[in-house]
């Protein structure tokens, strides 16, 4: 009997879209019961939002102002502490799942498998190794319980909002460690779309040239309602900061329309837009690797077509 628990996250307002592509990932394990675990303060309205997700068991809440800042060190035992019973302990593959779930990986003594792509079975699963060029297929061992993993939610579709799953309350269990201090948060304070889970998403690369330039990626991403993605290159020369990066050491995304502008496609970037409904590159050089994958290709210069196709729209 598969026993699923799956740690929400979110930002103190809404439910990440993340968690619904966990809880569908959460599907292929046939499990008899999926929970998901809230954390956090003031948590009324986001458990109600994971309570409606298809499949799910149970919401439960744990509710304490120390759990706000949703660090990894204080969550971490909070999971550890919930851990008596279940089969199988999911994170989304964000940023914040990649720092917590190998946190509760270390303090339970279980190994953890990263990135699932595709469930074969409880304990089959599938992943992307050596920047997607290849998948490997690993299994955990029978004696290894829980089973833990990140599921690459550019891989899954979001759980649709059909279920009545109960709601029910928890207290905070584990003792605060108190080596980690919440300071703040710093972050773009662009408008737009998520960039994870944006349908339409305009990058712009290294050729943008500034950051002053890269306000054209911007501009036609307003006009489209699209999230505004980065390369790495981009990201290191300054142009933009690192939470729009998009690739391997970025953000996996699979946006319905990816649109890279100045782009030249290497395998690291190209690695985080593979499952992409339509991809559309922009960019002077013919030649460039990325209209080897682009659906739709336009050979020319950025800085006269990126106006044109505005005025267009």
């Amino acid at each position: 009997m598969a026993k699923v628990l799956i740690i929400a996250e979110h930002d103190g307002r809404s439910l990440s879209p993340a968690t619904a592509k966990t809880v569908q990932g959460a599907h292929g394990l046939a499990a008899d019961v999926i929970d998901v675990v809230v954390f956090g303060d003031a948590l009324d309205a986001i458990a109600q939002d994971a309570a409606k997700l298809a499949g799910v068991t149970c919401v439960r809440v744990v509710e304490d102002a120390s759990l706000a800042p949703a660090l990894a060190s204080r969550l971490a035992p909070e999971v550890v502490a919930l851990s008596e019973g279940y089969t199988h302990i999911l994170a989304p593959s964000t940023t914040f799942g990649r720092d917590l779930l190998p946190r509760v990986a270390g303090l339970l003594g279980c190994n953890q498998v990263s990135d699932v792509m595709e469930v074969v079975d409880a304990r089959t699963f599938k992943r992307p190794i050596y920047a997607g060029n290849a998948i490997v297929t690993v299994r955990v061992p029978d004696a290894i319980s829980p089973v833990l993993a990140t599921v690459r939610t550019a891989s899954f579709a979001a759980a649709a909002a059909s279920g009545s799953a109960k709601v029910e309350a928890a207290s905070a269990q584990a003792q605060d460690p108190g080596h980690t201090e919440y300071v703040g948060a710093e972050g773009s304070s662009g408008e737009g779309p998520d960039l994870s889970s944006a349908t339409v998403v305009v990058s712009g690369g290294r050729a943008m040239g500034s950051s002053e330039n890269f306000e054209l990626i911007g501009s036609l991403a307003k006009k489209l309602g699209a999230a505004v993605g980065a390369s790495r290159a981009a990201v290191d020369a300054g142009y933009v900061p690192n939470e729009l990066q998009v690739g391997q050491t970025g953000k996996i995304i699979a946006p319905d329309l990816y649109i890279a502008v100045g782009i030249s496609g290497a395998i690291q970037h190209l690695t985080g837009i593979k499952d992409a409904g339509t991809i559309v590159a922009i960019n002077k050089d013919p030649d460039a690797p990325i209209f080897e994958v682009a659906d739709l290709g336009l050979v020319g210069d950025l800085f006269q077509l990126l106006p044109e196709l505005e005025d267009a729209l």
